[in-house]
């Protein structure tokens, strides 16, 4: 058999890729599944979140910004740690983008506060003098669209499996609670508030006490999961 290859340098070749094809497929699937799950402690996104990444596709700042940091010293040292597969677990989409106008934003809640988010998206030059950016004012007074954010949440548990009213982290509280549409809509106020408490917008403040949620609340909200 192997005389018979030997002189036969094309059959050869094609036999020495295919043992090689397989072992790299042996090697290298099982690895590739195992990183595609999500990492330890990962929770899904909050309704509140979910609707702030519907403000963030909506507004189009993908063009702008990457959500995806490759293994170079350059860009660790500047964003954090390199991106792992089992980061974007539960994204649907995945937002990693093409471009890099501003900074990726990965790892932006790791280093920015509700306070500086509200300051940039008003005036951006006011926390970044060379800026150029466009300010997104509408979104202080555009109501952030709740109920298909949790419409979302809801088929991505029930189609996905996402783990929503479960224990995940083992310490016996649901770590992201989901349940019936008032319930939710009652959770993505509560946070709402939380993060109004941090900002000085007035009408910001005002429309979460009448139990609406603007958009920059919503995507603040986003902003600071992404760590």
């Amino acid at each position: 058999m192997f005389h018979w290859l030997e002189e036969r340098p094309f059959f050869f070749a094609v036999g020495v890729f295919v043992v090689i094809a397989f072992a790299g497929l042996i090697e290298i699937l099982p690895n590739f599944a195992q990183a595609s799950r999500p990492i330890e402690g990962l929770k899904p996104y909050s309704v509140l979140e979910i609707a702030g990444k519907e403000v963030y596709k909506k507004d189009n700042c993908i063009a702008c910004h990457s959500q995806l940091i490759r293994p170079f010293k350059s860009e660790t040292d500047r964003y954090g740690m390199y991106s792992l597969s089992g980061e974007y677990a539960y994204d649907r989409p995945f937002l990693w983008g093409s471009k890099r106008t501003g900074p990726d934003l990965h790892r932006v809640g790791n280093y920015r506060t509700t306070d500086w988010h509200e300051n940039h998206m008003w005036e951006p030059t006011s926390v970044v003098p060379n800026s150029i950016m466009p300010a997104y004012k509408h979104m202080f007074s555009n109501i952030a669209d709740i109920e298909t954010a949790y419409a979302e949440a809801l088929t991505v548990k029930n189609v996905f499996n996402v783990p929503y009213d479960q224990d995940i982290n083992g310490d016996g509280n649901v770590d992201v609670a989901l349940g019936s549409w008032e319930d939710a809509r009652a959770q993505a106020l509560k946070e709402a508030e939380a993060i109004a408490a941090d900002m000085k917008n007035q009408d910001v403040k005002d429309a979460v006490a009448r139990g609406e949620i603007p958009e920059i609340v919503a995507i603040i909200a986003y902003m600071n999961r992404l760590k």
